[in-house]
């Protein structure tokens, strides 16, 4: 088997760390740095213990600009955009991917959820890899093929499709077409009122996807849920917005990309103190990342 690529979704551990970290760190510019120093330190743990040879990090940089915004305006205008402060930390978690080996993509136009699918594809079609998805976004569950797994990396084990189907009640594949039917409120992606995770799951087991569902009439009622009986009118009610919804919800596939570079590089150590420096980290994360190297070099010898 060829070499796993790992996708790494940057935004689920650069805010856990900027919302989970005490503010004890600070740039030479004056603003904090938790989530610079938490960041780096979960991209040296993984690099520690995994030793990816193929790794490429998404961040998000369409905030009211993705594509999805042309289809439904409204989709997540719940969310704040980042102030001076924390795109401070957001661009420099950028630029430390970079520095130690590792693409960082991101797009006006698309989400890092649609980088890391379209990459998984390629990677699949093209070189026939295992996909190791590295986050703990439900929305990346869909992406679990026959041989890929999604993980939480320091929190959870990996998932494979049977995890998912443990814990969705529904396949991988089927995620997008239950989000249009129970909503995100994350997203601001609306749901059918009504039909929460219990009904959808169950409606998805018995017709597949919601193109099916909208066309079985009276066979919902059959469906063995509460209130079968009154679901076939209220999703002939809502079946524009079903539609929409999973529109919204499906990740894409043909994020611009370009042919990305995605096999990790050595860490430039000399950038990295640099770095380091600027950003009030202290000496303990260089030195890990000294002996990581030594552990490279003399592996090599």
């Amino acid at each position: 088997m060829p070499s796993p690529l790992y996708l790494i979704d940057a935004s689920t551990y650069i805010f856990r760390h900027y919302f989970g970290l005490p503010d004890n760190w600070h740039s030479q510019d004056g603003y904090s740095t938790q989530a610079v120093y938490g960041y780096l330190k979960f991209l040296l743990s993984f690099i520690e213990e995994e030793s990816p040879e193929y790794i490429a990090a998404a961040f998000d940089e369409s905030l009211g600009n993705c594509f999805r915004n042309q289809i439904y305006p409204a989709y997540k205008a719940n969310r704040v955009l980042p102030d001076e402060a924390l795109a401070f930390q957001l661009n420099a978690c950028v630029e430390v991917t970079g520095i130690l080996g590792i693409t960082g993509l991101a797009s006006d136009t698309h989400e890092a959820d649609d980088i890391i699918g379209t990459l998984a594809k390629r990677g699949r079609q093209m070189n026939g890899r295992q996909i190791i998805v590295v986050s703990r976004d439900k929305d990346l569950m869909q992406l679990v093929g026959a041989n890929d797994v999604i993980w939480d990396f320091g929190q959870a084990e990996p998932q494979d499709r049977s995890a998912v189907m443990d814990r969705m009640g529904i396949w991988p594949e089927q995620l997008a077409d239950y989000l249009a039917l129970v909503g995100d409120s994350v997203d601001n992606i609306p749901g059918v009122p009504g039909i929460g995770a219990k009904t959808a799951a169950v409606l998805l087991q018995h017709f597949g996807d919601v193109q099916t569902l909208l066309q079985a009439g009276d066979q919902i009622a059959e469906v063995p849920v509460r209130g079968a009986k009154n679901l076939s009118a209220k999703i002939d009610a809502y079946g524009e917005q079903i539609l929409m919804a999973r529109k919204l919800a499906s990740i894409a596939e043909d994020a611009p990309v370009g042919n990305p570079e995605l096999t990790r590089q050595p860490i430039a150590l000399d950038a990295l103190a640099d770095f380091c420096q600027r950003m009030g980290l202290g000496e303990r994360l260089l030195e890990r990342a000294e002996r990581l190297i030594d552990s490279v070099e003399s592996g090599a010898e």
